[in-house]
């Protein structure tokens, strides 16, 4: 087992920066998940620590050794692909001894670890096929198994689940975590999916552009961002946004977005008393949004006059597509609800949940 340090790490191809000076400790047992868009230096990172990639400045330490100039065959990782990776040739048993076989480890341990492996994933039956007459989820727990067998001290995924249907997703990613709290070993997931994210995390590492924007469980992303793009990136569908300016008259805080103005409430006014006249960004989340019908008793609720101009109905819940003025946003909202398109309302918004962040610097206002 062992604990993975990013320190100072700085990663550049030409003039081109990729990773900007990271900064993350890992803990030993932690299920860490490197999350953001596309292009955005995540899988640089994993691949830096795999050895994959030459670090340009900064170190990297697995355990207690820094391993920048350690071979990617001694760092004691094991590392799970996007495209399984698998030999076409081999069985799924020689897949999976194949890395140890290279090692010169003796056939009973191998036999020993590809049966142990084989069982925990379910895939004791499938050890004599070839990669060809197997699904893309069995394809996956090859690669995952192969992985196992290496009894390394830190596994590492990038994107494992980009290539599985919808459903099979959610199913591996329920297998994922059983496997790291049966394996008690330190896991770094990256994937562009925020929802893989907040399932399987201890804690998520959000990156944009190559620099940290914020390191916390998926909780805590998820209710107190950091910054505008932690907020529109964690959650689906994403935080609304609108541009507004605050006003302050007397003990009262008013938000103002131009088409319609809402009034925070009295517990939460502190941070902006000072700020009349400062251009924000208003934000909250689609399910602070409920049909006037169907509103909690309890909440701090204001009336917001909006337009609905599409509805998605989900079964377990229902979309709403609103149009206040030049704003638009979306409302999660209880699935009783009647409201149809075309219908005119008055949207309850909970002003508890709301999220106001700087319009100049794009952080969270607290």
């Amino acid at each position: 087992m062992a604990s993975v340090t990013y320190k100072n790490v700085v990663k550049k191809f030409g003039d081109l920066t990729i990773i900007k000076n990271l900064n993350i400790a890992v803990e030993d047992k932690e299920f860490l998940v490197l999350v953001g868009p596309s292009g955005c230096g995540k899988t640089t990172a994993l691949r830096l620590l795999a050895g994959l990639e030459e670090i340009t400045d900064g170190e990297i330490i697995i355990g207690d050794r820094v391993v920048n100039d350690v071979a990617p065959k001694d760092r004691d990782i094991a590392m799970v692909f996007q495209s399984y990776a698998l030999y076409p040739h081999l069985s799924v048993y020689d897949n999976m001894a194949f890395g140890l076989k290279l090692r010169k480890t003796p056939k009973d341990e191998i036999k020993r670890r590809v049966d142990e492996a084989a069982e925990i994933l379910g895939i004791t039956d499938l050890l004599q096929r070839k990669p060809r007459q197997l699904s893309g989820g069995q394809r996956q727990r090859v690669a995952v198994g192969r992985a196992i067998v290496r009894e390394p001290k830190v596994f590492l995924f990038d994107e494992p689940l980009s290539n599985l249907d919808a459903k099979l997703r959610v199913q591996m990613r329920a297998e994922i975590s059983k496997l790291h709290q049966r394996l008690q070993t330190t896991f770094i997931y990256v994937t562009h999916d925020q929802t893989e994210a907040m399932t399987m995390a201890t804690r998520i590492a959000v990156i944009n552009k190559g620099n940290l924007q914020q390191l916390d469980t998926p909780q805590n992303l998820y209710d107190s961002p950091n910054n505008l793009f932690v907020a529109g990136f964690i959650g689906s569908p994403a935080m609304n946004f609108f541009p507004a300016k605050i006003a302050v008259n007397g003990d009262k805080v008013i938000v103002d977005t131009g088409d319609f103005q809402v009034q925070i409430p009295a517990s939460h006014t502190a941070p902006y008393k000072g700020l009349n006249g400062h251009s924000v960004i208003f934000g909250i989340r689609p399910e602070n949004i409920h049909d006037p019908e169907f509103a909690p008793q309890n909440i701090n609720g204001v009336s917001v006059s909006s337009k609905v101009d599409v509805t998605e109905l989900m079964g377990n819940e229902t979309l709403l597509y609103l149009v206040s003025g030049k704003n638009t946003f979306v409302g999660r909202v209880d699935p009783r609800s009647k409201l149809r398109v075309g219908n005119t309302t008055q949207v309850i918004f909970d002003m508890d949940k709301i999220h106001i962040f700087d319009a100049n610097t794009e952080e969270a206002i607290r």
